[in-house]
């Protein structure tokens, strides 16, 4: 274990030397680039341009580089609550979306009512192999999620094929305050590749129900008209306040230019970009100015709404690969980016932000989920992790509270939603005392990671005026976990007290974690047989240290120095472990987990993305273990 960390610490500094090295090397051909003209469009970069120009629209300046782990070896985005809110189900269709479906990507989110919309694309196991249609779910907080209703359906092609279902836009709220959902039908192999039919909208209700489906418009240079499609044209709809919604969305270049990738028409609806760029997120700086962002960090700036924009470049900064970037102005008027900092394709993770004052240099790359659970179901094109993050648009609502709300799928598998505090900030500076007796769930300074099956949050347990986090896990595959960032420390004590609801079934892990978050060096759990075990390094095995029975609060103590890499643990007050080793040698330790099943580090960036094989008894949920924490007390050095 601790050849295996300072591998990564090697790596780790290698990557930091490479970013740092291409900075430079931008920065000197800048400086060497002739001069010329910075209109959009005109493709050429005047030599004095500086960071936020033509030649460079954003930048990241930061040191941290993700390494190969699924945390990446980053600090964590402090508070961040992510949650599944929906959830794959083969044999138990009723379950999950009534189909069984089990490719589920490239979600959109809205705010709109006081009520959370996210639609999805979904076919039975493959990405962009027909059938396909595309489900909207809905949710009053981002937590709990009803069941999926099909917005946009499967669609017969004149030859009898069905088309397949995609969308890179799927909101818009109009001036007057409706909803629109949008959708596009494309054709086998590529449903975005300007070789489709079209366009379709149709009216969200504020009762759930959706107006009829329309063409907003057609690839009609396909071939593609009023007359050879199923759906008829926005125009024909008797209602004339969706017709004007319609209207006044096609009038906004900048949110049709999301269009352009699918469409690719040439009869100047758009502005001629110049390159297949794909998947557009955009917004705007305070001087007006948008960026746009694309995936393989390609970026663009439009001074006119999207009418024009300058000519694409790549920032060698924004390390991406094909899954989507996200971009917003975020409520404490900074700047966020999200996206996988990763170049690899097929192992998309961790799931990170980086965040500025200007909208132009970015900092501190943290991680927002650096959760990677099992692929239950194979697929063609099913890359692992946490991708295709998407927030919410410019104009289309604003959740309450000083947050920012993202969505994504997990493993192309299911989708879920992560709730991230603002200002994003890293550190804690006091030390912890947590009691959970007032106060919301989503306000905790604590990560959490909550499956449909494994959740995390404050219980009325004993009592109303004496709570505790309560966290349970009936998931046979997943696990939910909570994490609680401290000031980073080299001598620390840490308190906590935990009922366990059973004594024969579940597993809670409780680790302490350096800034890396690396494979933890103090660890101590609660097993499915009633034993409580700690890991001593010394000896090189799992100690026994008592056992627990069900219904009973038991206090834990651990006093821990990691310069002289010894840490002992007091259970009730009696002293049960003495000068035990630490598993890896750490200069620190900043955060403490509670996880209810053992720590994975697979899938690795050895593991193929496909084929694959369907992991077995993933559909029916296992017995449930559930546990309470309380009075979590943390304070160092």
């Amino acid at each position: 274990m601790q050849a295996l960390a300072s591998g990564e610490r090697i790596i780790k500094l290698f990557l930091v030397c490479m970013a740092f090295s291409v900075i430079n090397l931008a920065s000197s051909c800048s400086q060497i680039t002739g001069g010329g003209s910075n209109e959009p469009g005109s493709g050429r970069v005047d030599a004095r341009d500086e960071p936020g120009g033509a030649a460079e629209p954003v930048w990241y300046v930061g040191a941290e580089q993700a390494d190969s782990t699924h945390e990446g070896g980053l600090r964590l985005a402090v508070g961040v609550k992510s949650y599944q809110a929906f959830r794959a189900n083969r044999a138990h269709p009723e379950l999950a979306d009534n189909f069984g479906w089990t490719y589920n990507h490239a979600p959109m989110l809205a705010y709109w009512h006081g009520k959370f919309y996210l639609e999805y694309l979904s076919s039975p196991i493959h990405e962009n192999h027909s059938p396909m249609q595309t489900l909207l779910i809905t949710s009053a907080d981002g937590e709990t999620w009803d069941s999926p209703k099909v917005v946009f359906p499967q669609y017969k092609l004149p030859d009898g094929k069905i088309a397949l279902a995609h969308q890179r836009m799927g909101f818009y709220v109009a001036p007057d305050g409706r909803l629109l959902v949008l959708g596009f039908y494309g054709l086998e192999p590529h449903p975005n590749d300007g070789t489709g039919v079209g366009r379709v909208v149709r009216e969200a209700h504020e009762d759930g129900s959706f107006g009829p489906i329309y063409f907003i418009r057609y690839n009609s240079h396909n071939g593609w008209n009023e007359k050879n499609t199923s759906f008829p044209f926005y125009a024909q709809s008797s209602d004339q306040r969706f017709k004007d919604a319609c209207r006044s969305l096609l009038e906004n270049k900048l949110v049709t230019m999301q269009w352009w990738e699918e469409d690719r028409s040439q009869d100047g609806f758009y502005y001629p970009i110049g390159q297949a760029l794909k998947a557009l997120s955009f917004f705007h700086r305070r001087d007006g100015t948008v960026v746009g962002l694309w995936k393989s960090s390609w970026t663009s700036l439009s001074k006119d709404e999207g009418r024009t924009w300058s000519k694409p470049v790549k920032s060698p900064t924004i390390i991406t690969a094909e899954g989507k970037v996200w971009g917003q102005r975020t409520k404490d008027g900074r700047y966020a980016l999200v996206y996988n900092p990763r170049a690899d394709n097929r192992h998309r993770w961790p799931l990170a932000i980086v965040t500025g004052n200007d909208g132009v240099t970015f900092d501190d790359l943290l991680v927002v989920n650096g959760e990677v659970p099992p692929r239950r179901y194979n697929g063609l094109d099913k890359a692992f992790g946490p991708q295709y993050v998407r927030g919410i648009v410019e104009g289309n609502g604003s959740p309450p509270g000083n947050v920012m709300w993202v969505t994504y799928s997990m493993n192309k598998d299911d989708i879920w939603v992560s709730r991230i505090p603002l200002p994003v900030r890293s550190r804690i500076e006091r030390p912890v005392h947590d009691t959970f007796d007032t106060g919301a769930t989503a306000d905790l300074d604590w990560n959490l990671y909550c499956p449909k099956w494994a959740s995390v949050k404050i219980a009325d347990f004993p009592s109303a005026a004496n709570r505790s986090l309560r966290i349970e896990d009936s998931d046979p595959c997943d696990y939910s976990r909570a994490v609680r960032v401290f000031p980073e420390s080299k001598q620390l004590t840490v308190k906590f007290k935990i009922l366990a609801r059973q004594a024969n079934a579940g597993r809670l892990e409780i680790e302490l974690l350096d800034i890396h978050g690396y494979r933890p060096p103090v660890r101590v759990y609660l097993d499915d047989q009633g034993q409580i075990f700690a890991l001593d390094g010394n000896r090189n095995d799992e100690v026994l240290i008592a056992r627990y029975k069900p219904e009973v609060w038991y206090a834990f103590e651990l006093k821990i120095d990691t310069e002289k890499d010894l840490w002992g643990l007091w259970l009730d007050g009696k002293r049960v472990l003495e000068n035990a080793e630490m598993l890896d040698p750490v200069k620190s330790l900043e955060r403490i987990s509670f996880r209810t099943g053992p720590y994975r580090s697979e899938p690795s960036l050895r593991t193929p993305k496909s084929p694959g094989t369907d992991l077995p008894n993933s559909d029916d949920p296992a017995r449930q273990a559930v546990y309470f924490i309380d009075e979590v007390e943390i304070t160092g050095r």
